[in-house]
């Protein structure tokens, strides 16, 4: 075990406002809480876990809280641990609380904001296990640019059914097999029963894993911690060393500017496209980069996109989960490759306080013979899954995520629908035929509110065995479990008035991933007579979602909450 770190009182930069005679009436306070006169020597650390007991993804948290708290207090100084909220996409996919979810990742970053401020700790841990849990964590690390870092709950194990690894994308995917009469709905039940074996967020590519591995990246959690397993004794490990790693911090005064910077996002994103990562990963990057102040903006992805390859034979698009990378090397193992191949800046600083280039010398390479990660020669593609595509269509840009899709293009008539149950009711009633062009509107950030996801749109499309044959257009999102030929975060927004607010069923659409290009083919006078015959619905004006609706920008900066002077068009 190290020796304290902490000597006294020279890293009490924020909770020394307790220290004075007239804070006498805040010690009595915190002393019912088992703080005694050695406590107040110490700083504070605070640990903030996302624990719920509603979702496998964070129902071990609390327990891991307890975990770093160990680590803090073996580090010398005194940790407190906070909770704040968790909306789990996988269990709200396809109701109504899945407006909840993306609004959720602000909600989550104000109150960490707010808890850490309010309670003067010196620096804290945030454990989150969740698609949102994670931005939102960092984009309060940014803001309150403290002494923090970030610590992963861990993926979950894949399921197993007849011998075969499934995890929960089976089971959506089940549904749109079902629907075409190629799966009974006990084999379904089957999927339901097998799918989720114990705790940790969602175990393919998809966007926990996938923002777990971008935080590791940038340097703002331990090396190696984002592929261990939620069940691993290195999980386990790398929580408590997260709560000695933060004192470390505090120690040495290294704060999150010193790390969030423009080459610790552009690693970020080069990692991402070589896995072949979610979608959401551009909402959330540029969500962090603004917090950090950081110049990052959605074209900045096409240039990595063009010369990263993607690597990874990862689920969504691939055959591996992600507890299969751990085991044959981890993220370490894939950045020492891309390090070794000059994909990567070796030399920024990370929490460790040591470079990028030094932690990564502790790991071994990716394990000879293994099947996880293609060689640069061989890729599973030449270039990034990750592509921003623009036209009249999408002024702003639009995502799509192309790993697995064979078509490089489709023209084909739309046909539209203002909700995501609308569309669901239409696939499952055989409306939906080869060629066509799905679009979901009105269900961006301002007008879902919250952008949900269509993960269980698009799953029953390829459980249909459309997947490559009808795509699926949203200014919403895409859960990270998707694939095929699909593009979301379309900008502006229909609510704002976008362009996708005026297309109409019938209109023909082009998707072009070589071009890069989303256009309607509406002549523009049409547009305009459209527009002006058009009365867009009201912003959703009640509780959390009316206050989202007002104030959140656009997909393609973000979805930020603190935007201020924005026009109607969510732009600042």
């Amino acid at each position: 075990m190290e020796e304290n770190i902490v000597s006294e009182n020279n890293m009490k930069h924020r909770s020394s406002v307790y220290d004075s005679m007239v804070k006498s009436p805040n010690r009595a306070m915190l002393r019912a809480t088992g703080m005694t006169d050695d406590s107040f020597e110490k700083p504070i650390v605070g640990v903030i876990s996302t624990w719920a007991e509603n979702t496998p993804c964070n129902i071990h948290l609390h327990g891991f809280g307890q975990i770093a708290k160990e680590g803090v207090k073996d580090a010398g100084a005194w940790p407190v641990q906070f909770g704040t909220i968790t909306v789990a996409d996988g269990i709200a996919m396809g109701t109504p609380g899945m407006r909840f979810s993306l609004t959720s990742r602000d909600i989550i970053a104000d109150s960490i904001e707010a808890a850490m401020g309010g309670h003067n700790v010196d620096a804290f841990v945030a454990i989150g296990g969740c698609d949102k849990n994670m931005p939102g964590s960092m984009i309060a690390i940014a803001n309150m640019d403290i002494p923090a870092i970030f610590a992963y709950g861990g993926t979950i194990a894949p399921g197993n059914l007849n011998g075969k690894d499934i995890d929960l994308v089976s089971v959506f995917e089940g549904i749109g097999k079902w629907n075409h009469g190629d799966m009974t709905a006990e084999e379904v039940k089957n999927l339901e029963c097998n799918a989720c074996p114990g705790p940790g967020g969602c175990g393919g590519m998809y966007t926990a894993n996938t923002m777990a591995t971008a935080i590791e990246v940038m340097g703002m959690s331990l090396p190696g911690s984002s592929s261990h397993p939620a069940e691993s004794a290195d999980k386990k490990a790398d929580i408590e060393e997260a709560g000695r790693a933060v004192v470390k911090m505090l120690e040495m005064g290294l704060k999150p500017s010193d790390i969030l910077t423009r080459e610790a996002f552009e690693d970020a994103i080069t990692v991402t496209m070589a896995l072949g990562g979610s979608t959401n990963a551009t909402l959330h990057l540029l969500a962090i980069a603004h917090a950090a102040n950081v110049d990052l903006t959605l074209e900045d992805f096409n240039d990595f996109q063009e010369r990263v390859p993607h690597l990874a034979d990862l689920k969504p698009s691939g055959q591996y989960v992600f507890q299969d990378l751990y085991n044959v090397g981890g993220v370490p193992a894939v950045m020492k490759y891309l390090l070794k191949n000059s994909f990567l800046h070796g030399d920024r600083i990370t929490c460790t306080g040591k470079t990028v280039a030094d932690n990564l010398e502790a790991f071994d390479d990716l394990t000879p013979g293994q099947k996880v990660i293609m060689p640069l020669e061989n890729p599973k593609r030449a270039d990034g899954p990750l592509i921003i595509l623009k036209g009249n269509l999408a002024p702003e840009g639009a995502v799509a995520k192309v790993s697995g899709v064979k078509v490089r293009n489709i023209t084909g008539p739309a046909k539209v629908f203002d909700s995501e149950e609308d569309a669901i009711e239409a696939v499952l009633s055989d409306e939906i035929v080869d060629g066509d062009v799905v679009v979901v509107r009105f269900v961006g950030p301002k007008g879902g509110p919250g952008m949900p996801e269509m993960l269980s749109l698009s799953s029953m499309i390829v459980g249909k065995g459309q997947g490559d044959k009808v795509a699926l257009l949203t200014d919403g999102r895409f859960s990270g479990g998707t694939y095929g030929l699909v593009v979301g975060h379309i900008a502006p927004e229909a609510q704002v008035g976008g362009p996708i607010a005026y297309l109409r069923t019938g209109d023909m659409v082009t998707v072009d991933q070589d071009t890069k290009e989303i256009t309607m083919h509406v002549p523009d006078e049409e547009l305009a007579k459209r527009k002006a015959e058009t009365e867009l619905p009201p912003l959703y004006s009640r509780g959390v979602l009316g206050k989202y609706a007002h104030i959140v920008s656009s997909a393609s900066r973000g979805a930020v909450t603190d935007f201020w002077n924005m026009d109607k068009s969510g732009k600042a």
